[in-house]
C-alpha cells in the first residue's frame, strides 16, 4: 500500500502543494495557477484538490501534512519586533495583527477543517523546508545548502549541511538584517512591487552603471569577510512599517522613491546595478564563508535569493564549488516540496537511494489535457481550430516561428515554480532585432527594458553560449558567443538567462528546436511565460484562449490543435469569463 505526503505553503505570498507518493513527488502546483490571482497567499484548497485529484485519492489516503514553517515562531518574532518599537509602527501592527489572530496562527485548524483531516500534521521551519527542497532533489549525497530569503520565522540566511537523508542547519542570520530585504527594499525604490518585481530589478540593472555602490555601502549595509551583514535600520521601514524605506533612505540617495508606472529615468537604472553589484558580492562572501564551514564541494541553493540568475552566474564564474544545484521553485511555492520530503526523510526517516531514483526529475509537475479534452474545450468555447497529427504540429508551428509568428505554446504538464520551460510558454524567433520590443509592449504588455530568455537543445548548447553543463530550470545566465544572430534574446550586458533542453525531459520541444533548426539554422527559441503583465501563467483551455485573443500573438498550439488568428475574425471574446489583473 502506498503512503502519501502533501506538503503545503500558504499565508504569505506564492502558497503552493505538493503531494509524495512513497518519496516521490507526483504533482506540485502554485494556487495563483487555479485562482488566477497571481502570488496569491489563500490557503491552497484548489492546489490541494488537483494533488489529490490527479492521483485519484481523497485526502483520507493522506497518512501525513506537512506545513512549510512554525507559525508560533514566526509570530513571535513579529511581536518582538513591534514592542521593541512601540509606539511606532503602530498601523502596520493592527494590520498585521488581524491577520495572525484570524488565521495564521491557527493552521491546524484550518487543515482539519477545509480539508475535513483527521490525520497527523507536521510544521518544518521555514529555511528547513528550503534547504530539504534544494538538496533533497539534487543529484548529491553530500552538501553545503545556501538558503537566502526576506524571512522566515527569525533567519533571513541559514547555511546547512545535507547528508543522504537529513538536514542540520549549522549558521543562521536573523531579522532584520535581511540580504533579500535589501534587494526588495530597492525594488520599492525603483518602483516595482516587493515580492514581485525583484526580477525586474535584475532586468534593469544591466542599463545602468554601478555609481552607487560605495554609498549603499556607507550607508544602507555593512558585510564582513565571512559574509555576516548588519542593515543600518536607521534608512529602512519595513521592521514595522508599511513601506520598505523612509525618507531618510531618499535623503542620502538624493531622490524619492520613483512611482509606479512614472518613466523610468537613468538615476535609477544606476541604482539597480549598484544594488545588483552589492547582492552579488555578499552572495559570494556567503558562498566562501559556507565552503570553509563545511570543507564540501557541492552547494544546493534555495530560498527567492537563489532565483537571482545573475547573481548564479557570478558564483560559477568565481569557482567557489565544483558542483552548484539551484532547486528550480526556489521562493516560498518550493517550501511545499521541502515541507513534504522533510516529512518523508526526517520525520518517517525513509532510505535515500540516489543510484535508484531522485524524488523529483523535472519541473513538469502540474495538470494537463488530453487531445479530446481540449477538443471538447475548443468547441464549447467557440474557438475554430484544426486537429492535425503531431508530427504535422511539429512542422507548421516551426515553419510558423521561421516566418516571424508568435506562438502560444500549451503542452503537456504544466511547469511548478515561476519560470515557464516549454510547457506553458510563447515561443518567438530570436533572429529579428525588434522581436523583444514587440513581445514587450504587444503580447506581455510590459516594461520594454524586460529581457527574453532563449531555450536551446542541449548538446548544441555550448556553439551558442558559455555554458560547460545542463541548464535545465533557467536559473542561471551566460555569456552570449554570437549576440548578432540571436539579438532578441541577448540582454544589454551580453548575457542571456539559458534554459537547455533534452530529449528526454521534454520531447516535444526538443523536436520543435530540431525542427526550426533546420529552417533556420538555429537551435533556439525565444522561450516567455504564457501570459501577460500581472496574470499568473496560463492553467487551462479557457486560460490560453483569453489570453491569446487578447494578444497580438498569431497561432495557438494547444495539444495537438492549432487555432489561427485569421480564421477566428468572429471570435467573441466577450463570452469568455471577464479576468482582471493587478499590475505587478
Amino acid at each position: 500500500m502506498s503512503t502519501y505526503i502533501l506538503g503545503i505553503s500558504a499565508f504569505y505570498h506564492d502558497s503552493a502543494a505538493c503531494l509524495l507518493k512513497d518519496g516521490q513527488v507526483i504533482s506540485a502546483i502554485q494556487e495563483e495557477r487555479l485562482s488566477r490571482k497571481k502570488h496569491d497567499a489563500g490557503f491552497p484548497q484548489r492546489a490541494i484538490d488537483y494533488c489529490l485529484s490527479s492521483e485519484k485519492i481523497t485526502i483520507d489516503d493522506i497518512s501525513l501534512i506537512a506545513f512549510y514553517e512554525k507559525p508560533f515562531m514566526k509570530f513571535e518574532r513579529i511581536i518582538d519586533s513591534y514592542s521593541g518599537k512601540t509606539p511606532f509602527g503602530f498601523r502596520s501592527f493592527k494590520k498585521a495583527i488581524k491577520s495572525w489572530t484570524s488565521e495564521k496562527l491557527w493552521i491546524p485548524n484550518i487543515i482539519q477543517k477545509k480539508l475535513n483531516y483527521k490525520g497527523e500534521i507536521i510544521y518544518t521551519e521555514h529555511h528547513e523546508a528550503h534547504a530539504a527542497s534544494a538538496f533533497f532533489v539534487s543529484p548529491f549525497k553530500e552538501s553545503t545548502i545556501l538558503t537566502i530569503d526576506g524571512v522566515g520565522e527569525r533567519a533571513s540566511i541559514t547555511i546547512a549541511k545535507g547528508f543522504d537523508n537529513k538536514i542540520n542547519i549549522i549558521s543562521e542570520q536573523q531579522f532584520p538584517h535581511s540580504l533579500g530585504l535589501f534587494y526588495s527594499a530597492f525594488t520599492y525604490y525603483c518602483g516595482f512591487k516587493v515580492n514581485s518585481g525583484e526580477y525586474k530589478l535584475m532586468g534593469l540593472a544591466p542599463y545602468g552603471k554601478s555609481i552607487y555602490k560605495d554609498l549603499i555601502y556607507k550607508h544602507f549595509i555593512t558585510v564582513d569577510e565571512k559574509g555576516v551583514l548588519t542593515l543600518n535600520m536607521k534608512y529602512f521601514n519595513y521592521e514595522v512599517g508599511l513601506k520598505m524605506t523612509n525618507n531618510a533612505f531618499n535623503k542620502v540617495m538624493g531622490q524619492p522613491a520613483r512611482k509606479s508606472e512614472s518613466k523610468m529615468s537613468q538615476f535609477y537604472k544606476d541604482v539597480a546595478r549598484s544594488a545588483q553589484e552589492v547582492l552579488e558580492e555578499i552572495v559570494i562572501k556567503l558562498a566562501r564563508s559556507a565552503k570553509e564551514i563545511t570543507g564540501l564541494e557541492n552547494l544546493c541553493m534555495a530560498g527567492g535569493v537563489a532565483l537571482n540568475c545573475k547573481a548564479n552566474q557570478e558564483l560559477l564564474k568565481q569557482k567557489v564549488f565544483k558542483n552548484i544545484w539551484v532547486q528550480p521553485a526556489s521562493g516560498d511555492c518550493g517550501g511545499a516540496l521541502g515541507a513534504a520530503l522533510i516529512g518523508h526523510y526526517h520525520y518517517q526517516n525513509n532510505t535515500r537511494n540516489l543510484i535508484k531514483d531522485s524524488p523529483i526529475h523535472n519541473a513538469y509537475l502540474g495538470n494537463s489535457f488530453t487531445d479530446d479534452e481540449i477538443e471538447n474545450q475548443l468547441q464549447e468555447l467557440g474557438v475554430q481550430y484544426n486537429r492535425l497529427s503531431p508530427q504535422t504540429i511539429i512542422e507548421r508551428t516551426a515553419a510558423y516561428l521561421n516566418n516571424k509568428h508568435i506562438i502560444g505554446w500549451f503542452q503537456g504538464k504544466m511547469e511548478f515554480g515561476p519560470r515557464a520551460l516549454g510547457s506553458r510558454s510563447i515561443l518567438a524567433s530570436p533572429k529579428y532585432q525588434d522581436m523583444q520590443s514587440h513581445l514587450n509592449l504587444k503580447i506581455k504588455k510590459r516594461e520594454g527594458f524586460r529581457p527574453f530568455a532563449p531555450i536551446v537543445i542541449e548538446d548544441k548548447a555550448n556553439e551558442w553560449f558559455d555554458i560547460k553543463a545542463s541548464s535545465k530550470y533557467m536559473l542561471f545566465t551566460f555569456n552570449v558567443k554570437k549576440p548578432k544572430e540571436i539579438p532578441s534574446c541577448t540582454h544589454l550586458d551580453n548575457t542571456a538567462r539559458v534554459q537547455t533542453v533534452n530529449k528526454e525531459d521534454n520531447t516535444k520541444m526538443y523536436e520543435l528546436l530540431s525542427q526550426f533548426e533546420k529552417l533556420s539554422g538555429l537551435p533556439i527559441l525565444i522561450n516567455t511565460s504564457f501570459n501577460v503583465r500581472g496574470e499568473p501563467i496560463v492553467a487551462t483551455v479557457e486560460d490560453a484562449v483569453r489570453c491569446f485573443f487578447n494578444t497580438d500573438m498569431d497561432i495557438l498550439v494547444i495539444g495537438n490543435c492549432i487555432v489561427a488568428k485569421d480564421v477566428n475574425s468572429n471570435f467573441d471574446i466577450n463570452t469568455l469569463k471577464e479576468v482582471t489583473y493587478e499590475l505587478d
